[in-house]
């Protein structure tokens, strides 16, 4: 319901707590307030326009303020905490689409909310889609602001934490124009830490392919004389490399993704989640280099460790799949990559007794 406020009464709690007034004469704060629209009634159509409501609750306000109730009825109705809202941003929540509605449908509506002066709506509707999954959103590719998308992207007043979101969804409609944009800021030379940064190389790749991995490549992996990437930088492109592997529907080809994913293993500061990433991906054409990354100084971590056993065990699990009936070795082939990660194991139990433990 929409309410007015209408008057609040501190309560003397404190005044009982201190022994300044008999308990037995306890007043608990209250605040009243007045309907004056119901979004979504009782049941039983119990609420009317006009009818008041008094919480237990102190909140200090001025007449005619406007306040949005939620209530839940069980055996009885039981209200929420009041939220301040002004009749645009009441008409913003009461003409939305319900949560049982269409996905497509619910989005189209709240899309056209991103950046709204009022704050409160342009952080609920930035809110629904940032919980949206990836595959309701590409649905509205041809319905999303493009140049909206473009001008916040490139402006440094939109808030950081939704530079991301933006970065991805100019991916899914951007154009060349917006690709050479997307490019000038990934690219600029940078020691802080940039929030969003992942989701604006994901859809600056999205719209690039292999052309803008290279980019990539060039300016967030590769370390040369003189040149320093900060971590964060290096960790938002591996983050964008994660998100075309799952979601980029073979804009990429899955070797290019893994050849790049490899070249982070460069840096040990990554190595462990690099080995990760490419055991999930079975890319076992690291094995020899992993192994000599076992024993090199630089590499000397228990995470690292951990994470190239983890890597051997899983490359050893990775048999093809066999008709009842039938065994490898007999009918079916072991792989060579099965057979290499139980020696690598093997060689690693010898040297270091403690590699179980480091599972």
């Amino acid at each position: 319901v929409l309410v007015q406020w209408v008057s609040a009464e501190e309560g003397n709690a404190d005044e009982v707590a201190q022994g300044e007034v008999d308990p037995a004469k306890i007043q608990q704060d209250r605040t009243t307030y007045k309907i004056t629209q119901i979004l979504r009634n009782t049941k039983d159509k119990t609420l009317e326009k006009g009818q008041k409501i008094e919480l237990n609750r102190l909140r200090k306000a001025k007449q005619g303020d406007l306040f949005l109730i939620f209530g839940t009825q069980a055996n009885q109705l039981e209200w929420g905490s009041p939220i301040e809202v002004t009749e645009t941003s009441y008409n913003y929540i009461a003409q939305a689409p319900s949560p049982e509605s269409d996905k497509q449908k619910r989005l189209e509506y709240f899309v056209k909310f991103l950046e709204f002066p009022d704050e409160m709506i342009a952080n609920d509707a930035y809110a629904e889609f940032a919980n949206a999954p990836y595959k309701d959103i590409t649905p509205l590719a041809e319905k999303l602001p493009r140049k909206k998308l473009a001008k916040w992207v490139r402006s440094e007043e939109t808030p950081a934490t939704r530079l991301g979101l933006y970065g991805l969804l100019l991916g899914l409609c951007g154009e060349e124009l917006d690709a050479k944009l997307m490019q000038d800021k990934i690219t600029e030379e940078t020691e802080q830490f940039r929030l969003g940064m992942d989701g604006i190389i994901g859809g600056y790749l999205l719209m690039t392919g292999e052309e803008g991995l290279q980019v990539i490549e060039d300016t967030k992996f590769r370390i040369s004389e003189g040149k320093k990437v900060p971590f964060s930088e290096t960790y938002a492109a591996m983050q964008a490399l994660r998100f075309m592997w799952k979601y980029g529907d073979g804009k990429i080809s899955e070797d290019r993704l893994r050849q790049s994913m490899r070249m982070l293993l460069d840096r040990p500061e990554l190595a462990d989640l690099v080995i990760a990433d490419l055991s999930r991906w079975k890319d076992w054409s690291v094995m020899d280099r992993l192994m000599d990354m076992y024993d090199a100084e630089e590499y000397n971590v228990p995470s690292v460790k951990r994470s190239i056993v983890r890597y051997l065990l899983t490359c050893v699990k990775d048999v093809p799949k066999v008709e009842e009936g039938q065994k490898l070795d007999d009918d079916v082939p072991v792989p060579k990559h099965v057979t290499d990660a139980e020696t690598a194991l093997a060689k690693l139990r010898e040297k270091d007794p403690r590699t179980r433990e480091r599972r």
